[in-house]
């Protein structure tokens, strides 16, 4: 490669540094400000059982309440907790061994669910351990060399396991009705992978691959079927609306309000019913919507003689595990995300069987490696059959109510390209749609804008980073570049006008301004999966461009721009790749 192809590359990294040099001290004070940000943003959005803090919960009005597992005695930490910060302490009311073995009715007061190590929570409203954000913030940890709160985050999640029945949506009582996209293995790999001069042993290893054997379970059997594809769905064995949207009481009416002013739009969403129901209507809506006496967010969802149907909020629960809530590719609000098998899921657990394959191997268990490889080899003919468009060049959900596939455009069709579930040839066909996502922002979640905040405009960090990876393990070096750079350009410029970083952006615009119709309105500061990823992809782009200099000698200029990326106080780490990301170059 030549030196002005190689300057070019540096350029995308420091947003013309030697082109602009009067820009060169404020991108520098600006990159530097928010690595150090991110870096300090780890110990403030570091929660414990030992903290008051991590106790309070925005999307409820209740006095917090800390549950611990049946029969647990209280640590001593917590009991020194209950008296400093004024908490309450319970045990749950019996143990659990599968999701549902306890009812959220026999929880009436809601609370955070006891972990044993310390965590990392998004920020904002969002103040316990999620799901699939954990996988992002352990990327961002590992990078920035916090490997024992990785480490601590994980085991949390076999404690999880171990102790709730499954991983949960996060660690509230009201989230025990469900999980979250499946991220077990990949965390696994990435801190066995990454020790920081702290390896771990293989009998760690081994305790890890039984706990992931418990949460790979969950996604192969009911309610998790997709019918009879051998494919897998996103459910919820809760019913009516959720409980955490008790901070935005008008959601649920708001979605009827839309649905009232879109007759066009045929779905079975609504019923007529009355607003002020009968004590014998409350019993049948109980049936046929959801519990007004029991619920008062169910309560409020009504307007002028509508409600929602039962089923609705079935699919609104199977939405909120997929993470991505709302958006209308199931649906308008995504309310039939229940009757589909979606590409994301079966590509997360086409990979996590991968992954269960490759541990097995490290342990020596031949056999168990076999089996799981050819569930993952099922799983990739199955993908194939539903969720592949041969003549679109496309993934797509498949509706297995129905039987029909959907040509919804989300950017989960790159999810493939980064479980390596993908064909080279079906790689470079998806590849070739990337103009229906990309913007000069960064890539946006879907090509339609629905008014909700998981679809156009709106780019989010960790589908950015999935596609971005999963394009770069494909060969498509130049994508996964510019995309980086673009929204880390985005991340950076907003920074530098406010100081924080958000949870999502808009990618047309490449503002952190939002205007989100319908659902979740606000853009949440914090915000550690953007921080994680914001870490990756300034990584990817001098790894590239360390390769594209690899045969010539990089001049003072250039090494003092690396040094000036990855250089002071945020103490960021060269990151090693845990595959050959060449693997698929020339295919």
């Amino acid at each position: 490669m030549g030196r002005s192809r190689r300057m070019y590359a540096l350029v995308l990294l420091v947003f013309a540094w030697p082109a602009y040099p009067q820009s060169v001290k404020r991108n520098d004070a600006g990159n530097a400000s928010i690595l150090q940000y991110i870096n300090q943003g780890w110990t403030t959005l570091s929660r414990s059982m030992s903290d008051c803090k991590s106790m309070v919960d925005p999307k409820v009005t209740t006095t917090p309440i800390l549950y611990l597992p049946a029969k647990m005695a209280v640590p001593p930490a917590v009991d020194s907790m209950e008296k400093h910060c004024k908490v309450e302490v319970r045990s749950l009311p019996h143990t659990i061994e599968h999701m549902g073995d306890v009812s959220v009715s026999e929880i009436p007061d809601e609370g955070l669910l006891y972990l044993p190590h310390p965590y990392v929570v998004p920020g904002g409203r969002f103040n316990e351990m999620y799901g699939w954000d954990s996988y992002f913030i352990v990327l961002g940890l590992v990078q920035d060399g916090r490997t024992d709160l990785a480490r601590d985050m994980v085991e949390n999640f076999f404690f999880e396991i171990a102790n709730y029945g499954a991983i949960l949506n996060a660690n509230r009582t009201y989230y025990l009705t469900r999980s979250q996209p499946p991220f077990l293995s990949s965390m696994i790999r990435e801190v066995y992978e990454h020790p920081n001069g702290h390896p771990l042993s293989k009998a760690w290893l081994a305790s890890a691959y039984s706990y992931a054997k418990r949460d790979y379970a969950l996604w192969t059997r009911s309610p998790h079927l997709a019918g009879d594809t051998g494919l897998a769905r996103y459910d919820d064995i809760g019913s009516g609306p959720v409980p955490e949207m008790a901070d935005d009481s008008n959601y649920y009416s708001d979605v009827i309000r839309w649905l009232l002013a879109h007759p066009n739009v045929h779905t079975d969403y609504l019923i007529d019913a009355p607003d002020n129901p009968t004590p014998a209507q409350a019993a049948e809506l109980a049936k046929t919507s959801c519990d007004v006496a029991a619920s008062k967010i169910c309560a409020r969802a009504h307007v002028n003689g509508h409600r929602l149907t039962s089923d609705f909020y079935h699919g609104d629960r199977a939405m909120r595990e997929s993470g991505f809530d709302p958006s209308f590719r199931f649906g308008p609000f995504s309310g039939s995300t229940n009757h589909y098998a979606p590409v994301c899921l079966n590509s997360l657990l086409y990979k996590y069987a991968r992954d269960m394959a490759h541990f097995a191997t490290l342990l020596n268990r031949p056999k168990e490696a076999a089996e799981w490889n050819r569930r993952a080899e099922a799983r990739r003919v199955a993908v194939n059959k539903y969720l592949w468009n041969a003549k679109a060049g496309m993934f797509y959900d498949y509706n297995f109510t129905t039987h029909t596939q959907s040509t919804y455009n989300y950017i989960t069709v790159f999810y493939p390209l980064w479980a390596g579930l993908a064909s080279p040839q079906q790689a470079a066909a998806v590849e070739r749609h990337l103009s229906l996502f990309e913007h000069e922002g960064g890539i946006a979640m879907s090509d339609y804008n629905s008014g909700t905040q998981w679809d156009l405009p709106y780019g989010w960090a960790p589908t950015s980073w999935l596609a971005i990876h999963g394009l770069d393990e494909y060969g498509f070096t130049q994508d996964a570049d510019r995309l980086s750079t673009d929204f880390s350009q985005t991340i950076l410029q907003n920074f530098e006008r406010d100081g924080t970083i958000r949870e999502k952006y808009n990618v047309v615009s490449g503002s952190a301004n939002i205007d989100v119709a319908t659902g979740y309105k606000s853009n949440v500061v914090g915000f550690g999966w953007t921080n994680s990823v914001y870490l990756k992809m300034q990584n990817l782009l001098v790894r590239h461009q360390k390769k594209a200099a690899s045969l010539e000698t990089i001049d003072p200029t250039e090494q003092a721009a690396e040094t000036w990326l990855f250089g002071g106080s945020a103490g960021l780490q060269p990151w090693a790749p845990t595959e050959n990301p060449d693997k698929f170059k020339g295919l």
